[in-house]
């Protein structure tokens, strides 16, 4: 897409145009670092490098420029003011001792009227000149695109690490103090083995949707005792915020094939985000119903539900509502597991109740 060679030929046929029709042209030289012409300042004509290297740069703030192109021996810039007439869009900077040629706006536009093949090659080489300029504009939004989703990615991982870290602190300074009895000791070993395999399976989570895994394996799980264990290593956790779980159905007693450490992450995200939504504490409650092919679970906070248009978006990855820590990725990955489970999960928004959340889990019949 880089095609100097356009606009070579328009300097040289500009030369050949000011010689035939005995146009004197000015001839500037400037030293490193000079100011050629400044942001802001009047359009009045192009320049051609006959000898240097010349910077284009823009503010994108009030502090700081932005380099946008180099120019050497043989180009041109400052054409922009032949086509238009306002201020410069950009500076121009020597970047080192330079001599170049200044054609006046007036000059050049009477040449192109006696020069068809001049106003040709202008053409070319703007057109040669805006598509290397939206090339690299691409560039720019895609990398910039990609830091964006690093920084996301990072402040996600940040996010969802809080909890478990904060259990294993706590844990362990219980478990460090001389007052600790021999069943305390035990109570926070457990916690901690609890929280490091959280956070292992939390970390494989999070690097299978960075690369787009789809491994996933399952064994036959008892999902009523599965259940009661995900109650009793979140209840600490979640009554340290003032939070506390009611099962208002009985959980289905029964056997079926899960990967229990990928659906460990379900629960506790939407309990997680239950409990961020309510500050001041509050009530989860959590529904079972099952029929001949699936087992659906509904959780439910007490806080202040969903503002219209929310949940449509929700598992759309980095968007988020409501935390200013969070980035939304926890959903998107929830969404994941539950489909490789042969389910869905979704979104309800109820007049005068809290958030609702739904998945389903297929019994593999």
């Amino acid at each position: 897409m880089n095609d100097p060679t356009a606009r070579a030929s328009f300097v040289s046929l500009l030369k050949s145009e000011l010689q035939q029709q005995r146009v004197t042209p000015l001839v500037l030289e400037y030293k490193s670092g000079d100011v050629i012409f400044a942001e802001g300042g009047p359009g009045d004509g192009l320049y051609a490098i006959l000898d240097g290297l010349v910077r284009i740069s823009a503010f994108v703030s009030q502090s700081s420029s932005h380099p946008l192109c180099e120019f050497a021996s043989g180009d041109f810039f400052g054409e922009m003011s032949i086509i238009n007439q306002v201020p410069r869009s950009a500076s121009a900077i020597a970047l080192r001792d330079s001599q170049l040629l200044f054609v006046s706006r007036e000059q050049v536009m009477d040449l192109m009227e006696r020069s068809p093949p001049l106003v040709f090659a202008l053409l070319h080489a703007f057109s040669n000149r805006m598509r290397e300029t939206n090339s690299n504009f691409v560039q720019t939004m895609l990398e910039s695109e990609r830091l964006s989703l690093l920084g996301s990615f990072a402040r996600s991982i940040v996010h969802d690490l809080k909890n478990p870290l904060s259990i294993i602190l706590l844990a362990g300074d219980a478990a460090a103090s001389e007052r600790a009895s021999a069943s305390l000791r035990e109570q926070a070993k457990k916690r901690m083995h609890q929280q490091v395999e959280r956070l292992t399976h939390m970390l494989n989570e999070l690097l299978r949707v960075s690369e787009g895994s789809t491994q996933h394996s399952v064994e036959p799980v008892n999902f009523a005792a599965y259940i009661a264990e995900i109650l009793d290593e979140t209840r600490e956790e979640l009554a340290s915020k003032n939070v506390r779980v009611e099962v208002q159905t009985a959980v289905p007693d029964l056997v079926f094939p899960l990967n229990s450490r990928r659906l460990n992450h379900v629960f506790f995200n939407l309990f997680g985000n239950a409990a961020d939504i309510m500050p001041d504490g509050g009530v989860i409650t959590i529904r079972f119903q099952q029929t001949e092919r699936e087992i659906m679970t509904e959780v439910e906070d007490s806080g202040p539900g969903f503002p219209p248009g929310i949940v449509e978006k929700l598992f759309t990855p980095f968007f988020t509502h409501g935390k200013a820590s969070g980035t939304g990725l926890g959903l998107s990955i929830c969404k994941n597991i539950t489909e490789d489970h042969g389910g869905r999960i979704w979104a309800k928004a109820e007049a005068g109740r809290g958030a609702i959340f739904c998945f389903t889990l297929s019994l593999g019949n």
